[in-house]
């Protein structure tokens, strides 16, 4: 009798070995508003709200595209909980038995695209071309440039006629411009 009890003592603890404990990581990533398409690391995961499942801690590129709205890209980094440092997470990831959850919430607020008129893009385009306004370093039209002596003035040759480059050789290919 006492042989069979160490059998199942011994049996239970084999069960329990072969059982190894498991960490599910999932992030949830909502957006305000919902119905945009979510990358992580650059590959399409879904649309929001989303819930993706991850293998390992660290900085993720996550971007939100949204028709109507500017897209958002953002570098988040995803910490590891307290059982996930080297070396308990050997423990947490092979002894524990059961299932550990580690759910991260990410909410992120899309902002509204921006729409310029037509003639103002225009405008501002012609006026880029011509050279009366000045582009900041963000790539935001400022205005007039300011004027001084040290300013030389920009002028830019005319655009092209229609005849000005040689016409097809055949299709899909171009033939090089006589005279050198």
């Amino acid at each position: 009798m006492r042989w069979l009890r160490l059998l199942g003592l011994c049996l239970a603890a084999g069960a329990l070995a072969c059982q190894p404990g498991c960490v599910s990581r999932r992030m949830l990533i909502r957006s305000d508003p919902p119905g945009a398409k979510v990358y992580v690391d650059e590959y399409e995961v879904g649309t929001t709200p989303v819930a993706h499942s991850f293998t390992y801690y660290g900085t993720r590129k996550i971007r939100l595209v949204k028709d109507g709205y500017e897209t958002l890209t953002v570098m988040q980094p995803i910490r590891a909980p307290w059982y996930e440092i080297p070396p308990l997470d050997f423990v947490s990831e092979n002894l524990i038995p059961g299932k550990l959850y580690d759910p991260h919430v990410l909410e992120y607020r899309l902002t509204p695209q921006m729409v310029v008129p037509t003639e103002q893009l225009l405008g501002r385009a012609e006026g880029l071309r011509r050279g009366t306004y000045a582009v900041s370093p963000a790539g935001a039209v400022t205005g007039q440039p300011p004027a001084g002596p040290g300013r030389p003035e920009i002028v830019l040759p005319p655009p092209p006629s229609p005849g000005a480059y040689p016409a097809p050789a055949a299709p899909g290919g171009w033939r090089a411009p006589s005279g050198g």
